[in-house]
C-alpha cells in the first residue's frame, strides 16, 4: 500500500514507525515537515479529516515554548496557522493511506497500518 507519512527526521517515533512501515511492505512517500515543508492547503486537508486537537502536539518544545497568548482560545484558524509557522508543532506521524489519516504510533495504529 502506498503510504504519505508527515515526520521529522530526527523523531524517534518517526523512525520507528517508518522502519515498521517499510518492513511491512509498504511504499512510502515522506514528507519531512521541518525540511520538505507542508502547504497551508494540505495542512488544512490534514486538520479538516482528524482536527486540529489531534493534529497540534501540545506535548512538543515548541509548544511549551510559545507565548502563553498563543496557546489560549484555541481555534482551527489559530492552529493551522501556528503549525504553519512551526511545522514541529505537527504531532508525528502523520500517516495517509488516501482513505485514512492517523496521527502518532501507538498499538492501534500500528496494528492498523501494519495488515
Amino acid at each position: 500500500m502506498n503510504l504519505t507519512v508527515y515526520h521529522l527526521k530526527n523523531c524517534d517515533t518517526c523512525k520507528k514507525a517508518i522502519k515498521a512501515l517499510n518492513e511491512a511492505g509498504h511504499t512510502l512517500v515522506q514528507v519531512d515537515v521541518r525540511q520538505d515543508g507542508i502547504s497551508p492547503p494540505e495542512l488544512a486537508r490534514l486538520e479538516n479529516a482528524v482536527g486540529f486537537e489531534a493534529l497540534v502536539n501540545r506535548s512538543s518544545t515548541t509548544w511549551r515554548g510559545l507565548e502563553e497568548s498563543r496557546k489560549t482560545e484555541m481555534t482551527a484558524h489559530k492552529a493551522l496557522a501556528l503549525m504553519g509557522e512551526y511545522p514541529t508543532l505537527i504531532k508525528r506521524p502523520v500517516i495517509d493511506d488516501g482513505k485514512t489519516i492517523t496521527v502518532g504510533w501507538n498499538k492501534d495504529i500500528e496494528a492498523l497500518r501494519l495488515q
